[in-house]
This record gives structure tokens, C-alpha cells and sequence, in this order.
């Protein structure tokens, strides 16, 4: 049941990719998203992307930053990022993504240092 929508009610149907990061202290992390060539952008679309929505069984986790990437004048990609401020919100964040990945057969692979 974990889903991410960009206008309420609209479930995007392509799989972004992740990037996470974590403070040293585990206080704070940043997630982006990255999606390429989104339902929401499609032509026919006359939706409004009022924010990212990552929607599961416990509830909702909002986040406003979207920006839209452009190339040649058409729109080709999302990217949108959530901020964790605390460790509750990054176990939070943690628990919507292992639902989310395990319905979209995604997998967690760790930076090279």
C-alpha cells in the first residue's frame, strides 16, 4: 500500500531513484528523489503537482521541494527533497521506503568511499 503521489489522489507510476544521506551524528538526512520522465509530466496530464506525497499504512509524509527539469523546452524529470530533521523522522522515512521498495522490487546498494 505505499504509494507516492504528486497530486493528491494520483498514484506515479514510475519507480525513482534514491539517494539518501545521513549526518554523522544521525540527527538529520536528506532523501532525493529522482524521476525520469513521471506519469504526472505526461502531455495528457492536467494535473497540478502540489508536493511529493509518500502515502503507506501509517499515514503521510509531505515534502513541498519539487522542481521540475527541463531539456529542450519539455519536461523530463522530478526531483524532489525530504529533509529529516530528527531520528524519528528518518526511522519514519526508513519504515515507507522498505514497504515502498518491497512493492517495487527495489534494492539498497551503499555509496563507494
Amino acid at each position: 500500500m505505499a504509494k507516492i503521489q504528486f497530486s493528491k489522489g494520483i498514484d506515479e507510476e514510475v519507480t525513482p531513484e534514491v539517494r539518501l544521506t545521513r549526518s554523522r551524528s544521525g540527527e538529520s538526512g536528506t532523501a532525493t528523489f529522482i524521476f525520469t520522465n513521471p506519469k504526472i509530466l505526461d502531455q495528457n496530464s492536467t494535473e497540478d503537482i502540489t508536493g511529493m506525497y509518500l502515502i503507506d499504512e501509517e499515514g503521510e509524509i509531505i515534502t513541498r521541494e519539487v522542481k521540475g527539469k527541463f531539456v529542450n523546452g519539455k519536461p523530463e524529470a522530478l526531483e524532489a527533497v525530504y529533509v529529516m530533521k530528527s531520528p524519528q523522522e528518518w526511522d519514519r522515512f526508513m519504515r515507507f521506503m522498505e514497504r515502498y521498495a518491497e512493492e517495487n522490487d527495489l534494492g539498497l546498494s551503499k555509496a563507494e568511499k
